[in-house]
Parts: C-alpha cells; sequence; structure tokens
C-alpha cells in the first residue's frame, strides 16, 4: 500500500490525503492565531514570530475554499467535502485497489489480474474524478 497519512500529521505529498485532516489542521491554526499576542500592524516585522502558520493556514483555507461544494461525504462550517484526496502517480494502484474492494476482479486470482492494463483502467475510472493542483501534485477527488 502506499504512502497514506496518518491521524497526527498532514503531508501534502502523500499518496492518499484525508481532507478533514486539512480541516482539523485549519481549526489548529485558527486557535493559534486567536491566541496570538501579535498585532496585525506588526505582521512581517521583526517581532513576527507566526508569518510560517499564517501563510500555511492560508493556503489550507484556500485549498479548502477551492474544493468545498464539489461532492464529498465531509460537512463542516456549512459546506460539503470530498473526504479523500488520491495521488496522480497512485491513481493506477488506487484504480486496482478499488477494483479488488467492490469485488469486480478476484484479488487471489493470478489471472486475469495479471493482465489487465491498469493504466488504462486506472485512466478510464480517472473520469469520474475531479483533479486538483496541491503545490507541484496533482490530486484526483469526487
Amino acid at each position: 500500500m502506499g504512502n497514506i497519512m496518518t491521524n497526527t500529521e498532514l503531508d501534502l505529498t502523500a499518496d492518499m490525503i484525508d481532507v478533514r485532516h486539512i480541516i482539523a489542521r485549519v481549526e489548529e491554526l485558527r486557535e493559534e492565531r486567536e491566541e496570538s499576542d501579535i498585532p496585525a500592524n506588526e505582521y512581517g516585522g521583526p517581532n513576527d514570530t507566526w508569518s510560517d502558520e499564517r501563510a500555511e493556514l492560508a493556503m489550507l483555507e484556500s485549498l479548502l475554499d477551492e474544493l468545498q461544494g464539489n461532492g464529498g461525504d465531509e460537512q463542516w462550517e456549512g459546506n460539503w467535502y470530498p473526504v479523500t484526496l488520491i495521488a496522480e502517480s497512485y491513481f493506477e494502484d488506487y484504480a486496482q485497489e478499488l477494483a479488488e474492494d467492490i469485488g469486480a476482479i478476484d484479488s487471489n486470482a493470478s489471472w486475469p489480474n495479471t493482465c489487465i492494463d491498469w493504466e488504462q483502467a486506472a485512466k478510464e475510472l480517472s473520469q469520474d474524478y475531479t483533479s486538483i493542483d496541491i503545490g507541484e501534485h496533482s490530486y484526483y477527488y469526487r
């Protein structure tokens, strides 16, 4: 199985990203921002120790803005979000795992599984998904 993010980390380069972890990080950063004693007029100044977190928060909020309302099973702040983002580089493996999970193929059989063009299967499956870029990585979701 691929590099799948756990509950305690936020890796925006993982093979699969759980959007609920992004939401949790946004909530955490918002709470930290409220507890910060740096006045807005000192942002970017020499005493601004929160600039990295502010940039991270802005990026994550922008990502969530782009994802909101595009289907999904997670509701947050009155909007619906897709739960899972699947890396384009991992999508072929995901397609095979999905086919096994839904019973489309017998995961214990070698033939005809060894004859399936998983690249083509993933390409056809991806037509039911939307893509989003996070940094230099593309992810599929629905």
